[in-house]
């Protein structure tokens, strides 16, 4: 017995490939440190001195291949939420302060033999080092559901084998390298992160099988060289900001499965001859701006194909779901892309001819004149800028107009209507807000505040919605509470927590007084502009043009605002919330109820200012302190620091750039040019005097707004950001900015 143990034993022995049981040292060394940078994650916490790496058994959490004694392949899957879902969770979720994602790197790329490499939901936070292309060796590269912040580094364009990128659900911006190389990739999926404007230029690629693009900020037309990607299965585009025709080349592709072109602003109508691939199972085409009537491969008749074309303009289908014509007309005209004349390109010339010439020294009185030339220029040209904003963003309703305010003083006005692709206003019943909340579960309370609750709901067709629940506390007949309501629904616009609807509740035995209002509001999932600052992850994703955008955002939301009469509104960081976009949503406005049954807002507080006047002035007071905190990069929580915080950036403006850089975030040095942000301070220095009449109107705002990111957007594309200062050139022009402000 004893010998036919030991026979087979030895045979064992022998049949075991020694060549792969055994990793070499250096290796088994980086996967301890591995498990350490990574803060010992539950799927690696059974690693010991004893642990044979190459035999552990493949999980759906943990895969590691051997070959040769080096390892091959590494994936670990943990159990931390990505970033976009992190804002639901009250557990951070992201690795703790001590990570550091270059240091990370610098020891996995030691496994230099690596051809698989999936790190999912680990927590991952920071820029993405260029010094991952050592693993040259790449074929699958897969860090999804992380905090990756910054831009994709152009060094991915080095893996020349790579067949698969994924790096969805992060937090990367800008334009993506040009993958035009990577002739081997068959799978690029880059959805749920910050990637835009420019559509990423992926070459003739003929091996594609899968492209998700969706849930970025691209604003471009679809590229007609995707027609020669035979081989793509699913596209997905969805949740973008995608303009121009829709491509009917996308439907014949010869292998193409699934196609999403959803939440887009596509427009016109598809040939009447598009023809799809047999293989064609499903499309969804829903929330643009399509007309006309759908092709019969798209239409109702068409087998086995599911088709999902809701919220256009399309004749060929129900018009319950479908907006009328005018809408996505009036629509597709203001998305169009503005088209560059030769007098444009000659205008950004004199900017930049202008720019130049500021720097060299011993022309002092030309170059004055230049830049006052300059400025007079820029300046009519933005003027007619900030007016067409106004033409293209709004869509007209010659009908729609608010009541007089609550002090009487103000005249009716036409209000400019937005249309959001959002549902109609819609007036619920109790039995509807019941359904929703689940009888206001607890579990389903948001907030609670002296106004009354706010319930998470979900809709009947499934949309996810805020229900504020409004006790009443003074006799309110629901007549005259239906007016106001009707009032508050038609204040639709893209910088506004939109209202959807309402519920009006009376009183059993007292049927004409009404006790509860719920009001029904979109739900905006990406948290506070202050969450946003007070997390420095968070704040990190917010650079200087990503900053501009949301203060212009808020200003124009307050315009929209003081231009329907609706004045003394609560704007501060906590009450501006965020879109999966970034795009700023006032979330606190107020409509004072008529005087006759009190001056409580379903949206606000009291009115408590004397005049309409002194109101709007509070409103531009206010966007004042927002802007002072996008600059300095924290909430401010006083009076006391707010006048503190200004006389500094006063005296750092008067005395010189390095003071005033010095007082910004540090997150955003390098991102901004010198003459957009010395605007935006002086534009918050004005909207923060003591004295209302002194402050400017929201118009005036914005035309310096506007003029700061043409700076900015300038010097971008000429590389010549933060620390490059235009000297006497950039003084010519503040002055004659201050004196614009009164």
């Amino acid at each position: 017995m004893m010998r036919s143990f030991l026979f087979h034993g030895l045979l064992l022995f022998i049949l075991v490939p020694f060549s792969s049981a055994q990793l070499v040292p250096v290796e088994n060394r980086i996967l301890f440190q591995i498990q350490q940078f990574l803060e010992y994650p539950p799927v690696l916490q059974g690693w010991n001195n004893w642990t044979n790496f190459c035999y552990l058994p493949q999980t759906s959490s943990l895969v590691i291949t051997c070959s040769g004694n080096h390892i091959t392949e590494l994936a670990i899957v943990g159990n931390k939420k990505s970033a976009s879902e992190s804002l639901k969770s009250s557990t951070p979720q992201a690795l703790s302060g001590k990570f550091s994602i270059d240091s990370f790197f610098t020891v996995l790329t030691k496994l230099s033999s690596l051809k698989k490499l999936s790190l999912v939901s680990l927590g991952l936070w920071g820029p993405l080092p260029a010094k991952i292309s050592r693993l040259h060796s790449l074929e699958v590269l897969n860090i999804s559901s992380n905090f990756i912040v910054g831009e994709i580094p152009s060094s991915i364009v080095n893996f020349k084998n790579l067949k698969s990128l994924v790096l969805a659900r992060n937090l990367f911006n800008g334009s993506v390298p040009d993958l035009k190389v990577l002739k081997t990739l068959e799978e690029l999926d880059l959805s749920d992160n910050h990637l835009g404007p420019k559509f990423p230029s992926i070459g003739n690629n003929n091996n594609l099988v899968i492209l998700n693009l969706s849930n970025n900020l691209l604003r471009s037309e679809i590229p007609d060289g995707l027609k020669k990607y035979t081989h793509l299965q699913i596209l997905d585009f969805s949740s973008n900001k995608l303009v121009g025709p829709m491509p009917s080349f996308l439907f014949s592709l010869p292998a193409i499965q699934s196609i999403s072109t959803a939440k887009n602003q596509l427009s016109g109508a598809l040939p009447s001859s598009v023809s799809c691939s047999n293989k064609l199972k499903f499309v969804d085409v829903s929330s643009n701006f399509l007309v006309g009537k759908l092709p019969a491969c798209l239409g109702s008749s068409s087998r086995n194909r599911t088709v999902i074309n809701i919220w256009n303009c399309l004749s060929s289908t129900s018009t319950k779901y479908q907006h009328p014509h005018t809408f996505c007309e009036k629509q597709a005209i203001a998305v169009k892309p503005p088209s560059r004349t030769h007098d444009d390109e000659k205008k950004q010339s004199t900017v930049k001819l202008g720019v130049v010439l500021g720097l060299i020294a011993g022309i002092v009185i030309v170059i004055g004149a230049i830049g006052l030339l300059i400025f007079f220029v820029v300046k009519k040209v933005t003027r007619n800028r900030v007016q067409g904003y106004k033409n293209d963003s709004f869509a007209f309703e010659k009908n729609s107009t608010l009541s007089k305010a609550a002090d009487g003083g103000n005249a009716r006005r036409t209000m400019r209507m937005v249309s959001l692709g959002l549902p109609p206003y819609h007036v619920f019943t109790l039995e509807e807000m019941e359904e929703a909340t689940n009888n206001f579960d607890p579990t389903n309370l948001v907030g609670e505040g002296s106004q009354g609750q706010l319930y998470r709901g979900w809709l009947r067709d499934g949309s996810v919605v805020l229900v504020k629940c409004l006790k009443l506390k003074q006799k309110h007949s629901p007549q005259i509470l239906q007016q106001h309501m009707e009032m508050i629904s038609k204040l639709r616009h893209r910088h506004l927590v939109s209202v959807l609807g309402h519920c009006v509740v009376t009183y059993q035995d007292h049927p004409n007084t009404a006790s509860t209002v719920f009001i029904v509001l979109e739900n905006v999932v990406n948290g506070s502009l202050k969450d946003h600052l007070s997390d420095w992850r968070k704040r990190d994703v917010l650079k200087w043009p990503q900053r501009m955008g949301i203060t212009m955002g808020i200003a124009k939301g307050i315009q929209y605002l003081h231009t329907g009469g609706v004045t003394g509104n609560d704007i501060k960081l906590e009450n501006v919330l965020l879109d999966e976009t970034l795009t700023a949503r006032i979330g606190s406005y107020n409509i004072s109820l008529p005087p006759k049954v009190g001056s409580e807002s379903p949206l606000a507080g009291p009115d408590h200012f004397t005049s309409a006047k002194e109101a709007e002035k509070e409103d531009i007071y206010q966007l004042g302190i927002i802007l002072l905190e996008v600059i300095i990069g924290r909430p401010v929580n006083s009076q006391s620091e707010t006048e503190d915080l200004k006389l500094q950036v006063e005296t750092a403006l008067a005395e010189s750039p390095s003071k005033l850089r010095d007082l910004t975030d540090p997150c955003i040095r390098g991102t901004f040019a010198y003459d957009s942000l010395k605007t935006t301070v002086q534009i918050a220095i004005n909207c923060l005097e003591k004295e209302p009449s002194r402050r400017p109107s929201v118009e005036d705002v914005l035309w310096h707004m506007q003029y700061s990111i043409q700076v900015q957007e300038g010097a971008t594309n000429s590389g010549n950001l933060s620390g490059n200062l235009s000297g006497k050139l950039s003084g010519k022009i503040s002055g004659n900015l201050n004196n614009k402000f009164y």
